[in-house]
């Protein structure tokens, strides 16, 4: 399905902070360069026929100000948009509100670079729990399938996703994922005991059995609750 090493190589992250007027919030942000035009990537990115085949199924408006619902995920409002170069949008999920904008732009080396930036206010606790982990394994796995699909118009409607994430390479998809965010919150000043416990917590909930005992299922959510 998918070059793992190679995936997990192409994707730079950075984990951050940015005031809004509701006080400090988090950042997280991915940074991909694909062998693709602006207008393609914009358009994988914004057609509502072409999301679902690398993303999730999404129903609703998608135009400014209009409002979207990703199936089985999260809602949200579209607050900007500047065709082909960026969008932003509230991201709805569990009774809390944050924010994503993704913004494109022509590479120097040659393709387009893709970033999205997703801003919350997460409380000291939750954070020390599980980390940028929690909502960054998400991101890794939808730029997985957006560089799947523009490289190879492959669609994830034709995959049995669930299957491959948790069968070995998915599982090392998500660990070596979950890895790369923990060097990431260490570079933002994270202490690395810290991050490491933050991290390890992450990967054990993502990369979870579904045999294992309900007790497990019930922390798994904690950071898939958080994820895309």
């Amino acid at each position: 399905m998918i070059d793992v090493d190679h995936q997990i190589s192409a994707v730079r992250r950075q984990v951050g902070s940015r005031t809004l007027e509701a006080g400090e919030a988090r950042t997280v942000t991915v940074r991909q360069t694909y062998d693709a035009t602006v207008e393609d990537v914009w358009d994988a990115c914004t057609n509502p026929e072409r999301i679902p085949r690398w993303f999730m199924p999404v129903s609703g408006e998608l135009r400014l100000h209009g409002r979207f619902q990703i199936e089985n995920n999260a809602a949200g409002t579209i607050e900007q948009c500047d065709p082909p170069k960026s969008f932003a949008a509230t991201w709805e999920y569990g009774g809390e509100v944050s924010w994503i904008e993704v913004r494109l732009a022509a590479a120097p080396e040659g393709g387009t670079r893709f970033e999205l930036e997703h801003v919350a206010h997460v409380d000291d606790e939750r954070w020390a729990e599980f980390g940028p982990g929690a909502v960054g394994i998400g991101w890794d796995l939808a730029l997985m399938g957006l560089a799947l699909h523009l490289s190879s118009g492959e669609s994830a409607e034709d995959q049995d996703t669930m299957a491959w994430m948790m069968s070995e390479q998915g599982g090392r998809f998500m660990a070596a994922s979950s890895e790369r965010w923990y060097e990431a919150s260490v570079a933002a000043g994270t202490a690395p005991e810290a991050a490491r416990a933050a991290a390890d917590r992450t990967t054990a909930a993502y990369t979870a059995e579904p045999s294992e005992s309900s007790e497990s299922s019930e922390d798994a959510e904690g950071p898939k609750a958080d994820a895309t």
